[in-house]
């Protein structure tokens, strides 16, 4: 048969385009058999005689020899809109496997084709108006995505039988092993190896009327592992990892979603608007449960359905009734939006017949983890379509909940070992896609960690200052309290609000008369610093233990109920309450908590109070004063000096907590989300004024330059002294790092930020918008505080290292395309200015000298790299 070949030659791929000429022609030999009808296939009841049936929303029969298991798909479930959700339940926490992850979240679909069935997976970014002609689109440039096809094997009048072990035992629903970014260092990190389907197999199966849990163990073999292996692992070439799949059918409910405000902070579902000329063309759908009132025209009413916490019997026993106090507290906030008793807290009995993994019950559960990858989660997993929240978990790591010093700790370096790299050495980073996790709180979300650290560091100041054993009691309660609100808080649909512990003034963040009504901070969703007062007659609560103001807002706006002629209104009228200051509001995209990142220093993790240089300056005079009184309080009998190593190591991450708080204040931007309806007092940006900046670098100077910055820790270096537990002893000595200790505080916590170039780019653009602090102000006042003190005298080895570091700093911006000319500008300018004031140094010992030949001969080459 002669066919024309027709080549178009488009702006994108050749196109090409081929059909019969000779259409009369009768068909080739053998084309009749493509008419034939396909053969029908087998009904279903010989293909499960040797299985059992688990009925529930989608069929499941599991042979009872074999294990394997077949899938049976009604005719009237084709095409619709299920829910995926997935889990791990045991697996190396270093790759986030660990029990009560919640992972993989989409709408999927099932459809026959021919003889075939496809799993496809369903796009919800996007929304079309359906009165507008364009929504005819919707299915456009959006290519599908089949993650499955299964030949069809039997047949009956109601649905199709096929083979599922290819989809529950495969990654094909949820990518199990972590993808590690191209590095040269991937190969040294444990990972899987290849998913062995002949050595998984099935750990349950459980079936109910709108979920289907499927719970695999997948096995991994990596012959050749090349990376070392934690102690969790038994032998890394062989690796099971327990997963949940679990089926969820669409919600058919009249669960109303509710648009997301950049005002209040919730989880979100991201939807684009693609039928409107909006420059804000979004409709991102906030995560919050479907709560309804029993008495619609009551003020406040008890919910038809209120939210179940379990506190699992994992849980300590001297832990759960403050455990369930704290859960209560969130009615607080509920009752705010016109529900009772919304948050129902219950023990689960150790005889319990139900299964914490199954998805009807939302639990808190305790685990203790070899390696914990975090100290507490807060998850929930929701309706794509909508932001339902459909189930949450909360699970908190022993180690980190029960606040105290566990062995793990004492035998590793943890943050007083971290070790300083050049302010501008362009690092290899290894960076782990894990598609299964989802992009949210569940990566970020550590406050358990730096919570126990700044509980651990809030027991020592307390011991040094003689506490009773009931005032350290009180603390713990407190810090578990504010452990459970915050992870519950996330379960509820709300993020971090890192802005949240500006609320009250340094006067008044210990007077109980207040944080017992209001709280110490506008929210328990921030990451705050302890709260301990430098005057023990003075102190007040160590943690906030109530939902705080901006907490009963955000309640209020994502639950309150309105009327349809009533909601537009009835949520503008809160929103407009955004510019109080106990409502103040900045996540995690705001925060200032690496070098170089955001702009508003009010956003930022462990300060505290609406002046923070001023409670920073205060923690730097507890923490010097407590460290002398280590050594006497810490070195007991009967054990080694691991304790008081760790303690010190947790009080220097106070200093580098408040170093990096305050370093943040330079060249910083206050920022106002406010809408211009609401007539703020503020701009949307508006620099940090110049006194204010000036007194950071003035405390910066004091506690982080000065050459006697650091005088108070002299007496506790030669005991801090690792255990040894066999041969566990660095290769390079266990003699600790007190050098590279302190050059981290000073060169990555505070001058890694202001000499970023986003910092001083920064700085130079807001000065066309009221900075009056500029480039070369900035870099006169760090010479003149990292220099002139010992100028006239000999300089201390950790004044060697930051003035070598802040040298090479500015030598490296000359001839660097990420600096602006400003920059550039001043940094030569300061050069030049410390080369003369080197040349009038007076030196009198051979380490000073030699420190200062090495000075000018890096500034030499700097200026003159010929």
């Amino acid at each position: 048969m002669k066919k024309l070949l027709l080549v178009f030659l488009l702006s994108g791929p050749v196109l090409l385009v081929s059909y019969a000429q000779d259409k009369g022609k009768a068909p080739a030999p053998g084309a009749a058999a493509d008419t034939a009808k396909p053969k029908k296939p087998a009904g279903i009841t010989d293909k499960v005689k040797t299985s059992r049936k688990v009925d529930g929303l989608f069929t499941i029969y599991q042979d009872t020899a074999t294990g394997s298991v077949q899938l049976y798909i009604k005719k009237n479930q084709l095409g619709k809109d299920y829910i995926y959700q997935s889990f791990s339940v045991n697996g190396p926490t270093t790759l986030f496997l660990n029990q009560g992850m919640h992972r993989t979240t989409f709408v999927f679909k099932v459809e026959k084709a021919f003889d075939k069935l496809e799993f496809s997976q369903v796009n919800t970014n996007f929304y079309y108006d359906p009165a507008d002609a364009v929504s005819k689109t919707w299915n456009v440039d959006k290519p599908e995505a089949v993650f499955h096809v299964e030949k069809v094997n039997g047949e009956d009048a109601d649905g199709y039988l096929v083979n599922a072990d290819g989809l529950f035992i495969s990654e094909k629903m949820d990518a199990v092993k972590p993808n590690f970014g191209p590095s040269p260092f991937a190969a040294m990190m444990f990972n899987l190896g290849g998913l062995n389907p002949a050595k998984s197999k099935y750990h349950a199966i459980r079936s109910f009327p709108n979920n289907t849990d499927i719970v695999v163990d997948m096995a991994y073999d990596n012959p050749m592992i090349s990376a070392q292996s934690g102690p969790d692992i038994t032998d890394g070439r062989y690796v099971r990892v327990r997963m949940q799949h679990t089926l969820i059918e669409m919600p058919q409910n009249d669960y109303k979603p509710r648009l997301d405000d950049p005002r209040v902070g919730y989880f979100t579902e991201n939807v684009t608007n693609l039928t409107t000329i909006s420059p804000t063309p979004y409709k991102d759908l906030i995560h919050r449960w479907n709560l309804k009132k029993k008495d619609p025209n009551a003020a406040v009413s008890e919910p038809v359905q209120p939210l179940i916490y379990w506190v699992e019997n994992t849980t300590p026993v001297e832990y759960r009734e403050a455990i369930v106090e704290a859960g209560h507290k969130w009615n607080e906030a509920f009752e705010k939006a016109g529900f009772k008793n919304a948050v129902q807290m219950k023990i689960m009995p150790d005889d319990a017949t139900w299964n914490p993994d199954d998805i009807r019950y939302n639990v808190i559960r305790w685990v203790a983890s070899a390696q914990p990858s975090y100290g507490a989660i807060g998850p929930s997993f929701v309706n794509p379509r909508t932001g339902e929240i459909l189930g949450a978990d909360i699970t908190i790591e022993w180690a980190s909940g029960s606040g105290t010093i566990n062995q793990d700790e004492l035998f590793k370096a943890g943050p007083s070992m971290m070790m300083v790299k050049d302010l501008f050495a362009k690092e290899e980073e290894v960076e782990m896609h894990v598609p299964g996790m989802k992009h949210n709180h569940l990566a970020t979300c550590t406050l358990a960690q730096e919570l126990k650290a700044q509980f651990i560091a809030g027991t020592t100041m307390l011991d040094a200052a003689d506490a009773s054993p009931a005032e350290l009691r009180e603390m713990h309660k407190q810090f578990l309290t504010y452990l459970v609100m915050h992870e519950m808080g996330h379960t509820l649909g709300l993020n971090h609000n890192m802005k949240a512990s500006q609320m009250l003034s340094p006067a008044e963040i210990n007077n109980t008369a207040i944080t017992r009504k209001i709280g110490t901070m506008g929210s328990v969703m921030d990451y705050p610093a302890v709260n301990i007062a430098a005057d023990k007659s003075k102190q007040g609560d160590y943690y906030t233990t109530k939902a705080g103001p901006y907490d009963i807002w955000a309640i209020e706006y994502g639950y309150a109920e309105f009327s349809p002629a009533e909601e537009a209104d009835g949520l503008k009228k809160i929103l407009s309450r955004s510019t109080d200051p106990q409502l103040t509001f900045g996540n995690d995209g705001d925060d200032m908590r690496a070098p170089g990142k955001a702009i508003d220093p009010r956003v930022n993790i462990m300060d505290h109070t609406n002046d923070a240089i001023a409670y920073a300056e205060d923690r730097f005079k507890i923490v010097n004063n407590t460290i002398p009184k280590l050594v006497g309080k810490y070195s007991k009998n009967g054990q080694s000096y691991a304790e008081l190593r760790s303690r010190y190591g947790n009080l220097i991450a106070q200093r580098m907590n408040m170093i990096s708080a305050v370093s943040r204040y330079i060249g910083g931007v206050y920022v106002d989300r406010s809408f211009p309806e609401q007539k703020s007092a503020t701009k949307p940006f508006t620099p940090v004024p110049l006194a204010t900046q000036k007194k950071a670098m003035e405390v910066l100077t004091k506690y982080a330059f000065a050459p006697n910055a650091f005088d108070a820790d002299a007496q506790v270096y030669p005991y801090l002294q690792m255990q040894r537990r066999g041969f566990n002893q660095p290769q390079a000595g266990e003699d600790f790092r007190a050098t590279a200790n302190v050059l981290q505080m000073q060169a990555n916590g505070a001058l890694a930020h202001i000499l970023h170039p986003n910092t001083l780019q920064r700085i130079t653009n807001s000065r066309l918008y009221g900075n009056d602090y500029s480039v070369a102000d900035v870099f006169n006042d760090l010479q003149k505080g990292i220099f002139n003190a010992d100028i006239a005298t000999n300089v201390n080895v950790y004044r060697q290292y930051l003035q070598g570091i802040f040298v090479r700093a500015l030598g490296s911006m000359l001839d660097s395309k990420e600096f602006d000319d400003v920059s550039k500008a001043a940094a030569l300018n300061t050069l030049k200015k410390i080369k003369t004031q080197l040349a009038t140094a007076v030196s009198t010992n051979e380490e000073t000298k030699a420190h200062r030949a090495a000075l000018l001969f890096n500034i030499n080459k700097a200026l003159d790299p010929k």
